[in-house]
């Protein structure tokens, strides 16, 4: 049976925070789960993306002074930030996805195997790729990456943005030769209008969402996320008890949640989902027991986590693994941007966006309150992993939420 439990949290000016249990939360990984996310899709996901241009893995930092505060034996912040140049962990599965929809295209156009990335990236199938267009709806991190990888593998690429997302991510997925269309709506609205167009158009989604009739392509991106899991569980010492992992549509958390699962099986940490109060999807789809949409503006400053529907395929994966679901206020986000901004003594400045930090609030929140710890199993014992998932992807806003130039702060770190 769900239990819930609401509080009011000491982060920012005191909003209040719910948790939701999830009673499906089982273990083992069974048929569903692998159909989705399996160690040969990840295999050619990682192979693909480490012989990329560019590729490093990102940092895996310490917190102590934030452990400390939390009452847990260490916490770790993988920080996304700098990702091949594009801001955030999105830059793994769009254009990843991308280069996925571009072989399997070559092939059926041209009666061949499938290429391989290198044989793309030489242009030897030029022709065939400058035909072809892809699009996506995004709140932005999404669309710059599949701008990105439209630009480099040599696509045509147009985006579909909603009445909220900032100028200044319009400039940033512009700024990678991509069309953007701004549609009147949230997210979601945005979703169906990109896909109306492309069936229209005869355009390619690669959309990080899936939906009844639509969930190749979504696979290809939760592959490539798969490998911000991997490079943190190898980067780590001892696995951890608890990921604490922000929500949009699920797909970052799903990709997390299999991953560990599947390399540690029964000792895989406690998944608890982060999600904006004011999109809260995955709190509504976890009291539920089924995918269940919110409705409205969905206005939050946590843009990349907008979202009011999750996805099919995420809910596939996150029904039995994830823990628990907790709402996140903006005002305690903007707070722990802030508080990575201007560090507690011990730990590094970090430069987070406003869709970084969602896991870490529902952290610190949740370890504050007694009862909220005790029910998610937080003690002097856990070790913790969050995602840091995206940098000052949106420099002006970045500013002004932290309360300091981007970079200043990295000048500090």
């Amino acid at each position: 049976m769900t239990q819930t439990l609401s509080f009011t949290n000491t982060l920012g000016q005191g909003a209040r925070t719910e948790i939701v249990s999830n009673p499906h939360c089982a273990p083992g990984y069974g048929p569903a789960q692998e159909a989705v996310l399996n160690d040969a899709a990840f295999a050619r996901a990682r192979a693909t993306i480490a012989a990329w241009p560019g590729y490093a893995p990102t940092p895996l930092l310490s917190l102590p002074g934030l452990a400390a505060e939390a009452g847990i034996a260490g916490l770790r912040y993988k920080d996304e930030a700098g990702r091949f140049g594009l801001g955030s962990f999105k830059a793994l599965g769009g254009a990843y996805a991308v280069l996925r929809l571009l072989a399997r295209e070559i092939a059926a156009r041209e009666g061949i195997a499938e290429p391989s990335a290198q044989a793309i990236l030489a242009g030897d199938h030029a022709a065939t790729v400058a035909a072809i267009t892809v699009c996506c709806a995004t709140d932005g991190n999404h669309g710059r990456s599949v701008a990105w990888g439209a630009r480099t593998f040599g696509c045509r690429c147009a985006i579909f943005i909603h009445a909220t997302v900032s100028e200044g991510r319009k400039a940033a997925i512009e700024a990678y030769g991509a069309e953007v269309r701004r549609c009147a709506g949230n997210y979601d609205d945005s979703v169906r209008e990109a896909q109306q167009t492309a069936t229209r158009e005869g355009w390619f989604v690669v959309s990080d969402t899936s939906y009844p009739g639509y969930t190749e392509v979504p696979k290809d991106v939760m592959q490539g996320y798969e490998l911000m899991a991997a490079e943190a569980a190898d980067q780590l010492e001892a696995p951890p008890t608890h990921i604490f992992v922000q929500t949009g549509v699920g797909g970052v958390a799903a990709a997390a949640a299999a991953h560990f699962r599947r390399r540690h099986g029964a000792a895989a940490p406690k998944v608890i989902l982060a999600d904006p109060e004011a999109s809260a999807c995955w709190v509504e789809t976890i009291r539920a027991g089924t995918p269940t949409a919110v409705t409205g503006d969905l206005d939050t400053l946590m843009a990349g986590l907008a979202c009011g529907e999750v996805s099919l395929l995420a809910w596939d994966v996150l029904k039995p693994l994830a823990f628990a679901a907790v709402s996140v206020a903006d005002a305690d986000a903007v707070a722990m941007m802030r508080r990575l901004a201007h560090p507690v003594p011990g730990d590094p400045a970090i430069v987070a966006g406003e869709s970084a930090v969602a896991g870490l609030v529902a952290l610190m929140a949740a370890a504050a309150n007694p009862e909220a710890a005790a029910a998610l199993g937080l003690g002097p014992d856990s070790r913790v992993l969050v995602f840091g998932t995206e940098g000052d992807t949106d420099p002006a806003l970045y500013e002004k939420l932290a309360g300091r130039p981007a970079a200043e702060v990295r000048a500090e770190a």
